[in-house]
């Protein structure tokens, strides 16, 4: 029997799926505008699934993707993002309260995503231009979540700064890093996995995250050299190639798996922690019912979620 810690799903794809709208830059962000409490939806069905930590939706709330005109780098075809800057913090505020809504049956981990763009260490600014820039938005969350929650990480200089601006909270910092989809024991940006596992020995867990299920073995072997909890949440998108790294760097232009429904999924969540992770959840385009399936299986396997 071990006590695992159930996170929740992917919740961009999922507010896709229930408003029918296409992904667009800020969708995730404009949907707390446009459609207020439907975030809080998804994570009461993550929690009725069994989820035990319901992540913010504030992943994108970057200034950079906030930033408005046809320069910004997510901007796609000419188009013009509107400047949503100053609401920058409110948004913050606006997610923290959606996920609140779970508050009497999870966690709340704030979620701070990459600067520059996923997936992409070459658009990730330095060490100490990113610092402050993450620090920002780790004091925002850290005054209303339980821990803070750094994901989709892909270099070390990343690594760097997000375990540095966690640091200076006094919130537990977990790190989750992205892998080759084709080799686990590399991130995005080829560096070696086990290094990265060396820097979140200073973390208080450590993930792999947002890369392909079949990735995360490897992932976990290296990442459990670490010497702290350790654990995994994939995704269930088609192979993240080189080509789309090297040109393209939102969800809009990738598919979702057919053969990644929750069965098949589950069986991966469980190779997990029989590897010895204790933290285990879905990303992209996996779903409540993932979830569901995640924690009927660890039940069934006598494992106690927590």
């Amino acid at each position: 029997m071990t006590k695992i810690t159930l996170l929740d799903g992917g919740m961009g794809q999922e507010l896709i799926r229930r408003t029918g709208q296409p992904a667009s830059p800020l969708w995730s962000t404009q949907v707390m505008i446009d459609h207020p409490g439907l975030v809080g939806e998804v994570h009461r069905d993550y929690a009725d699934a069994g989820a035990t930590l319901a992540t913010t939706n504030t992943y994108a709330i970057h200034r950079d993707r906030l930033r408005g005109g046809a320069s910004n780098h997510y901007a796609a075809d000419g188009a013009t993002i509107p400047d949503m800057q100053d609401q920058f913090e409110a948004l913050h505020q606006a997610a923290l309260a959606e996920a609140e809504t779970v508050r009497d049956r999870c966690r709340v981990a704030g979620s701070i995503g990459p600067l520059g763009a996923s997936y992409r260490a070459d658009l990730h600014p330095d060490v100490e231009t990113a610092i402050p820039l993450y620090t920002e938005v780790a004091t925002l969350l850290a005054n209303r979540a339980d821990l803070l929650l750094f994901e989709t990480i892909v270099s070390l200089d990343a690594a760097r700064a997000c375990l540095s601006a966690g640091r200076k909270t006094d919130k537990p910092v977990w790190l989750a890093f992205t892998v080759d989809d084709e080799d686990g024991t590399r991130l995005r940006s080829g560096e070696p996995l086990a290094e990265a596992a060396r820097i979140a020995s200073e973390a208080d867990a450590v993930l792999a995250n947002c890369s392909a299920p079949e990735a995360m073995p490897a992932a976990l072997e290296a990442l459990s050299q670490a010497g702290v909890p350790f654990g995994a949440y994939a995704n269930a998108f088609t192979l993240i190639t080189k080509a789309f790294l090297e040109g393209g760097s939102t969800a809009e232009s990738l598919q979702a798996r057919r053969d990644m429904g929750p069965e098949v999924y589950g069986r991966h969540a469980m190779t997990w922690v029989d590897a010895g992770a204790t933290i285990v959840g879905g990303c992209c385009e996996t779903s409540p019912a993932h979830i569901a399936e995640i924690a009927r299986r660890l039940r069934a396997a006598g494992h106690v979620i927590t």
